[in-house]
């Protein structure tokens, strides 16, 4: 559901990532990296600063050194579990947080860049400008579809029903629309999923690579038989004579005669295929209240 939102180039993404887990292999941060993997967007913060191992840091991304991002990381440490079952107020979270900062050797020289009050600022700061710097383009586009409305509201200003050309039309985008939903049902793209049995394209491929091979092996074969016609295929191709070298005609008897018993499982999968084709037309129409094609599954 969170990529709908951070794939649009407007959209600002916060990656939130614990300090204490490995940070280069983040969750958050490889989301962001895949919708904005020049880091234009992204706004690094990173929390549990408190809670990493003795003698380790993350200095190294708080300075924006190791998986840079064009806004910058800021670190913030909130209240633990202990601190909410205490009764901690959030004044006296903030001034703990302060003071870590300015006592860690490692986070003193740029504690004035962390904690939540300059979090807090930042994420103020950078929404306001960033909506100062998209507003232009998405006025512009708002633009152009109200254009484009007004357009198409314009073309129904004299509409008539009964106009034979606007029918003929709307048939045609119908026709249009029925074919890239059907087209969608085969590819497996459509916007409903079915979760109860396989239909569409989904059906038609297990036809072909699961019951068509089944078929295919319930087919028996007499090896000992197939081997004295193949005998008398050639001897009776080479009549009189004693041939050195298996005729052509030999392997196309025999091999004509096996194809022709691949027919009916061939024969019986068309069949299958085109009852499912024939079905999904039938559950498209139903959008369009199109019951009239129903009646083709006979």
């Amino acid at each position: 559901m969170i990529m709908q939102f951070i794939t649009r180039e407007s959209c600002l993404v916060l990656a939130v990532t614990p300090a204490n887990t490995d940070l280069a292999n983040s969750d958050a941060l490889k989301l962001a990296k895949e919708v904005d993997p020049q880091g234009q967007r992204t706004i690094g913060v990173i929390t549990k600063l408190d809670l990493m191992d003795e003698g380790t840091d993350a200095r190294e991304i708080l300075e924006n050194k190791l998986l840079p991002l064009r806004r910058g990381y800021i670190g913030v440490v909130n209240r633990s579990q202990k601190d909410i079952d205490g009764k901690k107020d959030i004044k006296a979270a903030l001034e703990a947080e302060r003071k870590f900062f300015l006592s860690h050797a490692s986070y003193r020289h740029m504690s004035d860049k962390m904690g939540t009050v300059r979090l807090q600022k930042i994420l103020n700061q950078q929404l306001t400008n960033h909506i100062r710097d998209t507003l232009p383009a998405f006025r512009s586009k708002l633009q152009s579809q109200l254009l484009a409305l007004d357009k198409e509201a314009e073309e129904y200003r004299g509409y008539r029903p009964d106009d034979p050309s606007r029918k003929t039309k709307q048939l045609l985008q119908m026709v249009q629309q029925f074919s890239v939903d059907f087209e969608k049902r085969i590819e497996g793209s459509g916007d409903q999923v079915d979760t109860v049995e396989l239909s569409g394209g989904a059906k038609i491929n297990r036809i072909f690579h699961e019951r068509f091979p089944f078929e295919l092996v319930k087919m028996e074969c007499d090896e000992k038989e197939m081997r004295r016609e193949i005998s008398y295929a050639i001897k009776n191709i080479h009549g009189i004579r004693t041939g050195l070298f298996t005729p052509d005609m030999a392997f196309e008897a025999i091999v004509k005669k096996q194809i022709v018993k691949l027919k009916e499982p061939c024969v019986k999968c068309v069949d299958m295929v085109i009852q499912e084709l024939i079905n999904t037309v039938g559950s498209v129409s139903l959008k369009y209240g199109l019951l009239l094609l129903r009646p083709l599954a006979a």
